[in-house]
């Protein structure tokens, strides 16, 4: 054949010898969509004979419906397109199942297209697929649009890129003034300060948590959570920061009111009897460069309160007394009751004569408990004390020395403060 001799085409019988080999089901079908061939995986896969296919339009061969779907991709092939369309089939085995139908058309050397070819692939598998991805993306979309706390999603630039209704409320601003902004310029400077630091140690690739309490909420003071949750690429590279913001006021206060009661006397609140004690003998651990007095309170005539007044004066006493010393000493002293009517105060003293001060501020700051009230004259408190290191370096010795100079203090007539350095040796027990 000459080099410039145009190509035979391929006659319609050589074509269909051509798709005989092939393993997928393959139609051929005229302008009237009516079927011309088909190979033999498309017998299988129509579950009849090629006598009852051949001649039969596409509607009367699968139905209205199947037609209906067809039809516009038909349409186009015959225009000269490829195309395909998706159905769920409803014949033979394949009952149910999803499969998509490429459709071309079959060009002569004219040019005319003059009949259609298409081929089906089982996509059922897919398809399933597919549609249980959007359903969850769905679940997902309502889950993050409805969850009544606000959530974000910024990029390793911290720009929105994400944000939910609850946090639109929250800012009392719509998505498309979110979007596409960076979050400090979108909460102010102040929250951006605030916040920027927990953003920048999750870009480094761990779960960052920050509990702060939020005034400016319609239902009054609460404390809030935000979690910064790092988002990683499939290499491990922080690509951007999930941030969730959660209501744990209720938790929040439960776990402080835990906390309370197991560091502070019930009635009084001060320190518990064990507290203090753990604070003794922290402090101690640092008496070398960071002196300490221990002082040992006990009230003097508080029985007869209780016999006189009843319980109801006598705990009401309790707490004024707590509330003095408290008051009498700096924010950073501890002071802790350490059963009954009395208490333990720890402070950080220069010397003997600053923590001899003290002791005497306590003894009038009791006195003043009691005065213009019917307990005027009755109550007043021996207060012993010890200091550290130079009298004592255990906590239990501390303890023993303070106490043994509150009883010799009671044993000199009550109303009076001593050091342990004062007290005979035969005073001690």
């Amino acid at each position: 054949m000459s080099p410039d001799a145009a190509p035979v085409p391929a006659t319609p019988s050589a074509i269909e010898r051509l798709v005989d080999v092939v393993a997928l089901p393959i139609g051929r079908w005229d302008r009237d969509a009516r079927l011309l061939f088909c190979n033999p995986p498309y017998l299988q896969w129509a579950a009849r004979s090629r006598d009852e296919l051949l001649g039969r339009t596409l509607a009367e061969l699968f139905g209205d419906a199947a037609w209906e779907r067809a039809a516009p991709a038909f349409a186009r092939a015959l225009a000269g397109e490829t195309t395909h369309y998706e159905r769920r089939l409803t014949h033979g085995g394949f009952d149910g199942r999803w499969a998509r139908i490429q459709v071309f058309p079959d060009i002569d050397a004219s040019g005319r297209v003059d009949s259609i070819f298409t081929i089906a692939t089982d996509i059922h598998e897919d398809v399933t697929a597919r549609e249980a991805l959007v359903a969850a993306r769905l679940r997902l979309d309502r889950f993050t649009e409805n969850i009544p706390y606000p959530l974000t999603y910024v990029d390793a630039g911290f720009v929105l890129r994400f944000v939910n209704k609850a946090y639109c409320e929250a800012t009392r601003m719509n998505p498309e003034e979110l979007l596409g902004r960076h979050i400090g310029a979108v909460r102010g400077a102040r929250r951006w300060a605030e916040h920027q630091p927990h953003f920048e140690r999750a870009l480094l690739g761990k779960t960052v948590h920050y509990t702060r309490l939020v005034d400016a909420l319609p239902q009054g003071p609460r404390w809030m959570r935000t979690s910064y949750v790092p988002d990683l690429d499939a290499e491990g590279a922080v690509v951007g920061l999930y941030t969730v913001t959660i209501d744990v006021h209720d938790l929040t206060v439960a776990q402080e009111q835990l906390r309370r009661s197991v560091e502070r006397d019930a009635l009084t609140d001060v320190l518990s009897r064990r507290t203090v004690m753990d604070r003794i003998e922290v402090a101690l651990a640092e008496a070398s460069r960071a002196p300490v007095a221990l002082f040992f309170v006990d009230l003097d005539g508080f029985k007869s309160v209780n016999d006189r007044l009843g319980h109801r004066e006598g705990d009401a006493l309790l707490v004024r007394v707590a509330q003095a010393l408290q008051a009498a000493v700096r924010a950073e002293d501890a002071v802790g009751r350490f059963g009954g009517d009395e208490f333990l105060v720890l402070a950080s003293v220069r010397n003997a004569t600053g923590a001899q001060v003290l002791a005497m501020h306590m003894l009038d700051a009791v006195r003043k408990v009691a005065a213009g009230t019917p307990l005027d004259g009755g109550v007043s408190a021996s207060i012993g004390y010890a200091l550290a290191p130079a009298d004592a370096l255990h906590p239990l010795k501390l303890l023993q020395r303070a106490d043994d100079a509150m009883y010799a203090a009671k044993r000199q007539g009550k109303n009076q403060v001593l050091h342990c350095a004062q007290v005979p040796a035969t005073s001690t027990g």
